[in-house]
């Protein structure tokens, strides 16, 4: 299934022919013929601009004051520790069913079901925990991502036997496996896959590339040509004010696509082995299979007449504005993606798909203010009230454009200053679901922990904040990893970017090497040119 393998130069040839019928077709000239004006800086005074990006040490800072203390504390380790709550308080406390904190007793719909222990909540705590140990090297970090990776290899992940868990009720995995969705599975080995990336820990990778087989084996559909969203039509939930959710088999789906991409496959790819176990092709397989998913997402979801991917495509009624997943930050996480794939696996036509239509996006969600607006909606207005992830994925398009490009940084010295003012619970740590426009207070009705919202965008916000900050300023970066065996220099990388192997250190104290989890030795890279 997806088996696209094809010779490096029909790729090349494919590459060009296809770029030209992206960027024509869609009526707009290529990327060289496009040109941005600032609202803040004159377009060539470069060096103003870079000034006004924070380095990575701001980042760090970040790291430090605002986002570790909220998921440090005691209450959101778990018990075991590893089996992460998929709820707490803003304050960070457990939360008790007959005294419901004001935040989880009256939430928005659809993202508070105290019944159910997610599985993606979990996995994207292992996330955040690999990041800060890649950031600092602290081995407490990496313990607490192992922890969580253990009891999801445990107790979540069912491989070729059907993917993985959704939720736990009282303990038990659940739903059965027709009533999984496939979203849901990527993100349950969005940690495995991160923490696989910091340590490539040979017992870990067979339980990814199962979920993953299991996931295109079963969820292609060859006739629509893209990944479903279910196997069975069923309600799914109740909601307390009656409202009932409803999951159906031929739901079209952009996230069903693009979450496979996000949630592990851009990150593992490159550091996959060239073979499975069973002498297969194995990293070409996901480099062929990460382009299907580019060109179904620009083919099939993708509209030009307003720059934007459909959240959904399963009616016409859900092809317009203000529809669910129809939004800026769907829509240039989609871009930043597909851009990256391109560059990855050498196929040109995406990233200067990707480049043409990005800025455009940008463009058009920044505000006169200096931050990013939401989305526009069924009315053609422009939504100006601010949700974490929207503002996550739009800065850090912006900051990876500014790698080849540093006046797309143009955009950052406001936006970052937005988020780290208003975004940020001073008090407590972590960072706010929703913030209103009009006064930028928070509204308590969306939780900072829920079952849609962990410390994955936030922890990604703050690493690719550190490395593309040091790449502007012309800084190393230095991430740790941990290693039983250093892998070759190609398949070091800063996260999803390239870039050259300045230096590889294994730190000691006391004359012996560090091991911050047993058998795996800490290993420092020092990074430049990142791009």
């Amino acid at each position: 299934m997806l088996d696209l393998t094809r010779h490096r130069l029909l790729k090349m040839a494919s590459s060009l022919l296809l770029s030209f019928v992206l960027l024509w077709g869609s009526g707009v000239a290529p990327a060289f013929a496009f040109v941005s004006e600032s609202r803040q800086y004159p377009v060539d005074n470069i060096e103003a601009i870079i000034a006004d990006v924070p380095t990575g040490d701001r980042w760090l800072e970040h790291l430090k004051d605002d986002l570790l203390p909220f998921w440090e504390m005691q209450t959101a380790l778990g018990d075991p520790i590893g089996n992460f709550p998929t709820y707490r308080c803003n304050d960070g406390s457990l939360y008790e069913r007959e005294n419901l904190c004001p935040e989880l007793a009256n939430p928005v719909n659809g993202i508070v079901k105290l019944e159910r222990d997610y599985v993606r909540a979990k996995s994207r705590q292992i996330f955040a925990y690999g990041v800060a140990y890649h950031l600092t090297g602290k081995s407490k970090y990496l313990e607490l991502a192992k922890a969580g990776v253990d009891y999801l290899r445990e107790h979540a992940i069912k491989g070729k036997e059907g993917g993985a868990y959704t939720y736990f009720e009282n303990g038990v995995g659940k739903p059965d496996k027709d009533y999984r969705i496939s979203q849901d599975m990527a993100y349950a080995v969005t940690g495995l896959g991160f923490y696989y990336y910091l340590t490539r820990d040979p017992e870990v990778l067979p339980d990814i590339i199962a979920v993953k087989d299991y996931i295109f084996d079963t969820y292609y559909d060859k006739e629509w040509d893209l990944l479903s969203w279910a196997h069975a039509d069923y309600l799914d939930y109740i909601n307390p004010d009656g409202t009932k959710e409803f999951v159906h088999s031929d739901q079209r789906e952009l996230v069903a696509q693009l979450d496979q991409v996000y949630g592990y496959m851009l990150l593992l790819t490159p550091t996959l082995p060239e073979l499975d176990g069973n002498g297969q092709p194995l990293r070409s397989k996901w480099e062929d299979d990460l382009v299907h998913l580019a060109t179904i997402m620009s083919e099939q979801f993708y509209t030009p007449d307003k720059n934007i991917f459909w959240g959904a495509i399963t009616t016409p009624t859900q092809q317009q504005l203000g529809t669910d997943h129809t939004d800026f930050g769907h829509s240039i996480k989609t871009l930043w993606l597909i851009y990256e794939i391109g560059k990855l696996t050498g196929h040109y036509e995406l990233t200067a798909f990707a480049q043409e239509k990005a800025p455009l996006i940008l463009e058009k969600a920044y505000l006169e203010d200096g931050t990013w607006g939401r989305r526009i909606n069924q009315y053609g207005q422009l939504e100006t009230d601010k949700e974490w992830w929207i503002l996550a994925e739009l800065d850090q398009t912006a900051a990876t454009f500014s790698l080849r490009d540093p006046s797309y940084a143009k955009y950052l010295p406001t936006t970052y200053a937005y988020w780290f003012k208003y975004m940020v619970d001073h008090k407590n740590g972590g960072i706010w679901h929703w913030v209103n426009a009009r006064d930028n207070l928070p509204d308590i009705r969306y939780p900072k922990q829920h079952s849609w919202k962990n410390a994955f965008h936030s922890f990604e916000h703050d690493i690719v904040g550190y490395i593309t900050g040091q790449a502007i300023h012309n800084l190393p970066t230095s991430l740790y990893f941990a290693f039983k065996e250093v892998p070759e220099k190609i398949e070091l990388r800063p996260y999803i970017f390239a870039a050259k192997v300045e230096d590889i250190n294994q730190p000691t104290i006391k004359g012996e090497k560090i091991e911050p989890i047993p058998g795996f030795i800490q290993t420092e890279v020092k990074f430049t040119d990142v791009r």
